[in-house]
């Protein structure tokens, strides 16, 4: 986000602020009137109260440290293994666990691939099951190992022979 979407947000909050003075000091009619919670409007509160306008400003959610995030080498042998081979998530997990000895679920594979930018592979790269691919009838000689099935049916409406 840029400076000056977080300077027009921070503005935003601010007017929140400055409209219960305006209001003689009416929080529930605040609320009502910018449709805001009231844990909202008491954080703003308290973070102007601290830190000014610069505290109205959105802050970000992002954890600072992540203990369980995926090994950067983990990952990187993910996605060689998947430009090399273009394995789906489902395979490379059981090539991590048998070659590796690394335990990494499809499901943990996956965001991985598509933090990465490769999340789905073209079309001819895709895994095709096998009764589902043409199979094509070529033989040497015309006609050679050819069955046909044919089934007699007596039109409708007469009877006998």
């Amino acid at each position: 986000m840029t400076e000056r979407a977080l300077d027009r947000r921070g503005t935003h909050k601010l007017a929140v602020l400055k409209h219960v003075e305006e209001v003689r000091g009416s929080v529930s009619a605040t609320f009502r009137y910018y449709g805001i919670s009231r844990t909202f409007y008491y954080k703003c509160l308290k973070r102007y109260e601290d830190e000014g306008f610069d505290g109205l400003k959105d802050h970000s959610s992002a954890p600072h440290n992540s203990p369980k995030a995926t090994n950067a080498a983990v990952v990187e042998k993910i996605l060689w293994l998947r430009r090399r081979y273009h394995f789906g998530p489902g395979k490379i997990a059981m090539y991590l666990e048998r070659h590796h000895k690394i335990k990494i679920s499809p499901s943990g594979v996956w965001p991985i691939l598509h933090e990465a930018g490769v999340g789905r592979l073209p079309a001819p790269q895709r895994y095709k099951r096998r009764e589902t691919r043409w199979k094509r009838y070529e033989k040497r000689r015309p006609g050679h190992q050819l069955q046909v099935d044919v089934k007699f049916i007596e039109p409708l409406g007469q009877k006998g022979r």
